[in-house]
């Protein structure tokens, strides 16, 4: 099992729903149990697509830049320091509204797979 992943040597890729993803910490690669963190950039105006996670509870921290958070059927502006609850079986997306790029650690439980997503 690995206790510390380096930021610089973990490659990015892109998800189903068409977040960049950079897998902090997930079980499939990393060996933990229960969790993955991840950290999604979303390019300067764009947007992920609406989806959902059948099982998963997510967590969004925004660690920088300013969206719009759509959640089932409530739209907010999300901006650094922010966090939100996703709960399992909503409906969510994020467009990035800001200069810069949105980055937002992402905290799922259980661990994300492309397998619980669901495209809307």
């Amino acid at each position: 099992m690995v206790i510390k992943t380096e930021y610089h040597k973990i490659t990015s890729y892109i998800t189903k729903h068409g977040s960049d993803i950079r897998e902090l910490m997930h079980p499939d690669i990393h060996g933990n149990a229960n969790q993955s963190l991840a950290e999604a950039t979303v390019p300067v105006g764009t947007e992920i697509l609406p989806h959902r996670h059948i099982r998963t509870e997510e967590l969004y921290h925004i660690v920088s830049g300013l969206g719009l958070m759509t959640l089932g059927s409530k739209q907010f502006d999300v901006k650094k320091g922010d966090t939100i609850l996703i709960p399992p079986s909503t409906s969510h997306k994020i467009r990035n509204m800001g200069s810069v790029p949105l980055k937002i650690l992402c905290c799922c439980s259980p661990a994300y797979s492309d397998e619980d997503t669901e495209l809307l």
